[in-house]
């Protein structure tokens, strides 16, 4: 934390639940329902340890067993705005502050422009210089940067600056963008999206590492230019975001990028699949295969029962669905259901998100209570998978939301892989 921050974010309160057990929450904020505080503020590292010997069950807890260590992080994507508000930023302030006193792997912030759903998130790398004033640890990566809206050129410049602020925790996914609106910035580049993309990361990749890019100056001639201030990180973490195209999953590979993907339109074995071609891909370009990591995001809530989940996060889940048409019909399509949302009635509309909603539910979500997901995120260990990128502002309320967290802080420590058992001091 630096010393410019505001004291009280680098205080915390350790609470507990009638099951106990315990949390870190921010000193000056309410618990969640049904949370006690038991030490009202100390530092991390003083709440840590009491929370250590205060937790015997927390020391003899076992893992799932899986390949490696399976982390957790924070995503957001579809925050929506209220006109009444003017604090339109407090939860994700709220829930970067919880996942970095709790050792959550990052969060994760998307680029959308011009729609209602998400429309918080113009700017990752504004939100991002924020959150690094915020908090000490967590990584703060772009989940994504759509590059071809963009200057590589001034992408680099950006996120330097976010590096510096957060002393060197930035990382950014890169995606080729997929609502023509968007392309408004630069509407010639929508037809070659994915081309523009990966022609542009090797420019952000060399201005990072110090290097000089030859560009066209006002004057007509040749500039060289170098980025200011100098990234704290000598190399750039950088991701590529994959959807459902395999060669979109290859091409990450052979850039020797990261991959962030999903599971709204396909299932895990297909997933399987595409990581596998990720991985040849990385062979390919010359990459250590085994190297690159995958996160994929689950819409993500999770609660004490699985009628305090459907209570808080069906409805929602729902009217995002509604609210996400390309999403919606991909899904169905994918499920073997040619679906034309503005040929259904409104009754038609309910009984497709529904059954959309149960998929989601039973398999393709982290919808459930601590115990009933440990099954998916093995499954997701299993095949390769290296992190969960938890998209948790799909709809239910804020409060909800903060309520949730604890819940998903244990199934975070249950799915910690490792033989000395869960740390929490661990980063």
């Amino acid at each position: 934390m630096s010393a410019n921050a505001a004291p009280e974010s680098a205080r915390f309160q350790v609470v507990k639940n009638r099951e106990g057990r315990y949390s870190l929450w921010p000193a000056h904020k309410q618990p969640p329902a049904g949370w006690n505080v038991v030490h009202p503020s100390g530092t991390r590292d003083e709440c840590l340890a009491l929370v250590s010997e205060s937790w015997p069950d927390l020391r003899r807890a076992a893992p799932v067993k899986t390949r490696a260590k399976l982390q957790l992080g924070l995503m957001f994507f579809g925050g929506m705005e209220d006109p009444a508000s003017r604090d339109k930023y407090g939860l994700l302030l709220d829930c970067a502050r919880f996942a970095d006193a709790n050792g959550f792997s990052a969060i994760w912030l998307p680029e959308r422009h011009f729609t209602s759903m998400g429309c918080l998130y113009p700017s990752p790398a504004v939100l991002h210089a924020a959150l690094a004033r915020e908090t000490e640890h967590i990584r703060l990566r772009a989940g994504s940067v759509v590059l071809p809206l963009h200057n590589p050129i001034r992408v680099a410049e950006e996120w330097s600056v976010v590096d510096n602020l957060s002393g060197g925790r930035a990382e950014i996914s890169f995606a080729p963008g997929w609502n023509a609106a968007d392309f408004t910035f630069f509407p010639e580049r929508y037809a070659r999206r994915h081309d523009e993309m990966f022609a542009a990361i090797p420019t952000v990749d060399a201005l990072w590492a110090g290097q000089t890019v030859s560009v066209p100056s006002g004057d007509g001639s040749t500039a060289k230019v170098r980025i200011y201030p100098t990234p704290v990180q000598k190399r750039l973490p950088k991701w590529v975001t994959a959807a459902g195209n395999p060669r979109s999953f290859e091409r990450a590979g052979e850039a020797g990028c990261d991959l962030l993907t999903h599971l709204f339109d396909q299932d895990v074995n297909e997933l399987a699949e595409r990581i596998r071609l990720y991985r040849e891909g990385r062979k390919r370009g010359g990459h250590d295969p085994a190297a690159g990591r995958v996160a994929v995001t689950l819409h993500t809530f999770v609660a004490d029962s699985l009628d305090e989940v459907v209570r808080h996060a069906r409805k929602p889940f729902c009217n995002y669905l509604k609210s996400n048409t390309k999403l919606l019909e991909s899904f169905a399509a994918s499920r073997g259901m040619a679906v034309s949302l503005s040929s259904l009635t409104p009754e038609q509309l309910d009984e497709v998100v529904g059954f959309i909603f149960e998929k989601f539910y039973r398999g393709r979500s982290l919808l459930g209570t601590p115990e009933t997901c440990a099954a998916l995120v093995e499954e997701l260990a299993k095949v390769g998978v290296d992190e969960v990128a938890c998209l948790i502002d799909f709809g239910p309320s804020p409060d909800a939301i903060r309520a949730s967290l604890p819940h998903l802080c244990r199934l975070k420590e249950r799915c910690a892989a490792g033989p000395a058992g869960i740390n929490p001091a661990a980063r």
